[in-house]
């Protein structure tokens, strides 16, 4: 007995699907801003920081003093010494007392990478304790 359809057409059926393009849209803008921005943020942090005269540091058991001055010669306790002889030095410095302090003191006028030389070369030896030594701040004129 059939008195009409009894089968049903299928209604319309869920999207299972998920739409990415609008999620992509947003991911692409926010890469772009984070790209535009981030070097921005690295270099827009002013400081002003805080200037004090420095507390006499105390002398420690034993101190060495490693001068540079502006031609990039180096004297090791007022000696010149050459880079072959100073990193057997320092070596014997470091084998005798590894709690040694190193007071570099180096003209302003030498570039840093001589002084990174020095540094390097020092830790290489196996002297851990480096001090930089400088001048108070001149007073200010009233």
């Amino acid at each position: 007995m059939a008195f009409g359809r009894l089968e049903r057409s299928p209604g319309a059926q869920p999207m299972s699907e998920i739409n990415v393009t609008p999620l992509v849209d947003v991911m692409l803008v926010l890469v772009v801003i984070f790209i535009l921005t981030a070097p921005l943020l690295a270099s827009s942090i002013r400081l002003q920081l805080p200037r004090a005269e420095g507390a006499q540091p105390g002398t420690p058991a034993r101190a060495v003093v490693l001068a540079l001055d502006a031609a990039g010669q180096a004297y090791l306790d007022d000696v010149p010494v050459d880079e072959l002889a100073l990193a057997a030095r320092l070596r014997q410095l470091a084998a005798r007392a590894p709690d040694a302090e190193l007071q570099l003191r180096a003209d302003a006028a030498v570039p840093y990478g001589r002084v990174a030389q020095l540094i390097g070369a020092a830790q290489a030896a196996g002297l851990q304790r480096i001090a930089f030594v400088t001048e108070p701040p001149k007073a200010a004129k009233k």
